[in-house]
């Protein structure tokens, strides 16, 4: 048995894979035309996604949907990543991609529900000192809620209990998500945290992803003042303006970049199998891909049991990504 992990982060048990099992796994069936979803056809151009069997080569399935695949034959597992182009393209019309996650309870919360207000999407992680920032955006949130903004927060984080004990401890009104896959960081080309995306009431992104502290208990390592975020988001919020950093292009990132999402998802499913030299070997290889992605070097390091604050393997990224001018942690 094979397991797929889709885009979304969900889990699909396959047995060739057959068509059928892919189909109904990701809605595309294998028809003579091509493959197909909905009223989507992709042709396959000649191009052979069958072996002698009749179960689908995945590689070959991937490659012919455009989509990245990285995979381990010998623990049976695969997983998808959009590719470079095909993100670029899902971000030209500025929409923001649509996002459903768990809770820490298991049950589902969207960030979709809120459209026709001002939103923002707060990221962070146990792994980072901003577990302890909830409490910030609380009381942020409820300055801003009578002018209609709607905040709403997720984990990128290995299980639902590494995040449990700091959203219990302040209980936030706001929506809270964990969110496993790093689906988030995908979508909307997040690689540290924190980070803050705005959309506005007509589900545009206006302000793509920039550090934003909570508050200021760590701003001696950030070197940034929260205010300078809040402050911000005030004028945004109440009077329509945007800060400079507003006119900012969407993260652009590589394939090799993308890639790296997958093979941390393969590592995060083989850890929680209990396989962590397996984990850590596909967490090595996401380094390679994406060196300076902190949801995946110092969120690698707090998946695998490391210690991502003080920990000999954090420091010596720290020093080298510090030395290296601190790249992608760009402030609002």
């Amino acid at each position: 048995m094979l397991t797929l992990i889709d885009l979304d982060g969900n889990e699909h048990r396959l047995q060739g894979p057959t068509p059928d099992e892919l189909a109904a796994a990701t809605g595309w069936v294998l028809k003579p035309e091509g493959l197909c979803r909905g009223e989507v056809c992709v042709p396959l151009l000649g191009r052979t996604i069958l072996d002698d069997a009749g179960n689908v080569d995945l590689a070959a399935w991937a490659s012919a949907l455009g989509l990245l695949l990285a995979q381990d034959p010998v623990e049976a597992v695969a997983a998808l990543a959009t590719s470079a182009a095909e993100r670029s393209r899902s971000l030209t019309s500025g929409t923001a991609p649509h996002l459903t996650l768990p809770d820490v309870n298991g049950n589902p919360v969207s960030f979709d529900d809120f459209s026709g207000h001002k939103r923002v999407l707060v990221t962070w992680a146990s792994w980072c000192g901003c577990r302890h920032e909830l409490g910030g955006w609380q009381r942020l949130q409820d300055e801003l809620a009578s002018s209609g903004l709607k905040l709403f927060s997720v984990a990128l984080d290995a299980s639902p209990e590494d995040a449990r004990p700091w959203i219990e401890a302040v209980a936030p009104t706001y929506p809270v998500a964990v969110d496993t896959a790093h689906v988030t960081a995908e979508r909307f080309g997040i690689t540290n945290v924190p980070s803050v995306v705005w959309i506005d009431e007509d589900d545009q992104i206006v302000k793509p992803p920039t550090i934003a502290p909570g508050d200021d208990q760590f701003v001696d390592f950030t070197q940034i003042d929260a205010n300078r975020h809040h402050d911000a988001l005030r004028a945004w919020v109440d009077h329509g303006e945007l800060p400079e950093s507003a006119t900012a292009e969407p993260p652009q990132r590589t394939d090799d970049e993308q890639l790296a999402l997958a093979e941390r998802r393969i590592a995060a499913w083989l850890q929680r199998g209990g396989r962590t030299d397996a984990a850590r070997a596909h967490l090595a290889t996401a380094q390679e891909l994406s060196p300076w992605d902190w949801t995946v070097r110092r969120g690698g390091i707090a998946l695998t049991g490391g210690d991502p604050f003080l920990g000999d393997e954090f420091t010596e990224f720290w020093a080298k990504w510090d030395g290296s001018g601190r790249p992608g942690y760009t402030p609002t």
